[in-house]
C-alpha cells in the first residue's frame, strides 16, 4: 500500500492525511479538493504529495486505497467511481445521508473484490470494547433495558469556526444529530444486534440557527441473537446540552453496567453490596481510535477479509436513521427497512 487518496480536506480529512503519513512515511498521498486548480502550490503543512481538483485526475494517480472524508451528501458520488476502478475504500461516517444508492455501491465493491469500511471509530475506544466484553460475558446477567445518551452544544464543537457554516448545521450536507451523532446508533447495533423497529421524536428544541434537527429521542426495539426476549433501548441525541455527554447504561437481571465515553470508564452497580464499583478506566485518546481504524482497514485489504465495520454495518445505521425520520413525521412506530 504505497498510493493513497484522501477525498476532502476538512478537519477530518487533515487528520487522515497526518495519520497516513505517520503509518506510511514513504507513501504517495494525494488529496482531492474540488476547489483545487492546476498550478496551485501544495502547502507543505498539508502533509500530502499532491492535490487534484477532479476525480479524473485523482484516478490518474492510480490510488490503491482511498479515504472518503468530504460531506456525507457526496460520499456515494465519490465512492462509486473509485470502487469501479478497483480502489479500496474507507468512508467516513455516515456512509451516506440515506440508504438510496448504498446497495449499488455494495454490489460494485463485491464484484470488484473491494474492501469497504465505514469510519465509526468509536468502536476502537478501549473503554467501549471492554464494556462490550463485560456485556457478552453476562456480567450483569440478561440485558433487560438500555438507556443511552449523547450530546454537546454545537457551537463548542469547533470554537474557531462558525458552527452555522459547518456540515453539522446544514441539511444539504448531511447534518443534524441523527447523522452527525450516528456513532451512537452504530455502537448500539454492535452491542445488541438488529433493530426491528423505531419510534422517534425529532425537533429543534434549542435556539441554534440551523435547518436540521438539534434533538432526537429514539426508542429502539432489538431482535438480538444473544437472547430470546425483545430488548428495548432508548437513545437521546442533541446539539444543545452544555455538559458534553456520551453514556450507555445497561440494566441487567443481576446489576447495572455504565459506560462513560467522555471519562473512558466502565462502572457496575452490585446489588449485593449496594454500591458502584469502577471496572475500567482509561482517558480516551481520540487519535488512537483513528489510527486503529486505519490499521484495521489496511489489514482487511492485505488479508482480503471483510472490514470490521463493513458497508453493511453502515447501511444498517442509515436504515435506523430513515425509520426514525419517518416515525417522527408520521407519529408511529416504523419497521426498519420497510
Amino acid at each position: 500500500m504505497q498510493r493513497f487518496l484522501v477525498v476532502g480536506l476538512g478537519s477530518i480529512g487533515k487528520r487522515h492525511v497526518q495519520n497516513l503519513r505517520t503509518l506510511f512515511p514513504s507513501a504517495e498521498i494525494t488529496v482531492l479538493r474540488h476547489q483545487w486548480t492546476a498550478g496551485m502550490v501544495v502547502p507543505s503543512e498539508l502533509g500530502c504529495d499532491a492535490c487534484v481538483g477532479n476525480m479524473e485526475d485523482a484516478l490518474a494517480k492510480k490510488p490503491q486505497a482511498a479515504i472518503i472524508a468530504n460531506p456525507a451528501s457526496h460520499h456515494l458520488l465519490s465512492a462509486m467511481p473509485l470502487a469501479a476502478a478497483g480502489v479500496h475504500l474507507l468512508v467516513e461516517k455516515p456512509l451516506s445521508i440515506a440508504p438510496d444508492g448504498v446497495d449499488e455501491l455494495l454490489a460494485v465493491c463485491k464484484e470488484n473484490h473491494i474492501i469497504l469500511m465505514v469510519g465509526y471509530n468509536l468502536r476502537f475506544l478501549k473503554s467501549l470494547q471492554q464494556f462490550r466484553a463485560f456485556i457478552n460475558e453476562g456480567l450483569v446477567g440478561r440485558v433487560l433495558s438500555v438507556r443511552a445518551e449523547v450530546g454537546q452544544y454545537l457551537p463548542t464543537w469547533r470554537p474557531d469556526a462558525d458552527y452555522r457554516q459547518g456540515v453539522s448545521a446544514q441539511r444539504r450536507l448531511g447534518g443534524g444529530v441523527l447523522l452527525e451523532l450516528s456513532h451512537d446508533i452504530d455502537y448500539l447495533l454492535w452491542l445488541f444486534g438488529t433493530v426491528s423497529s423505531v419510534t422517534a421524536l425529532l425537533g429543534q428544541q434549542g435556539d441554534l440557527d440551523i435547518d436540521v434537527e438539534d434533538t432526537a429521542h429514539l426508542l429502539l426495539r432489538f431482535t438480538s441473537s444473544r437472547q430470546q426476549e425483545e430488548m428495548v433501548a432508548t437513545l437521546s441525541m442533541d446539539f444543545i446540552r452544555r455538559d458534553p455527554r456520551r453514556q450507555c447504561k445497561v440494566i441487567g437481571s443481576h446489576g447495572t453496567l455504565v459506560w462513560d465515553g467522555i471519562a473512558g470508564t466502565v462502572t457496575i452497580y452490585e446489588p449485593q453490596q449496594e454500591r458502584w464499583r469502577e471496572l475500567f478506566s482509561e482517558q480516551p485518546d481520540r487519535n488512537y481510535t483513528y489510527l486503529q481504524e486505519l490499521k484495521h482497514f489496511i489489514e482487511s485489504v492485505d488479508t482480503a477479509q471483510e472490514a470490521p465495520i463493513s458497508g453493511w454495518d453502515g447501511k444498517a445505521v442509515l436504515e435506523v436513521v430513515t425509520a426514525a425520520r419517518r416515525s417522527s413525521e408520521l407519529g408511529e412506530s416504523i419497521t426498519v427497512g420497510s
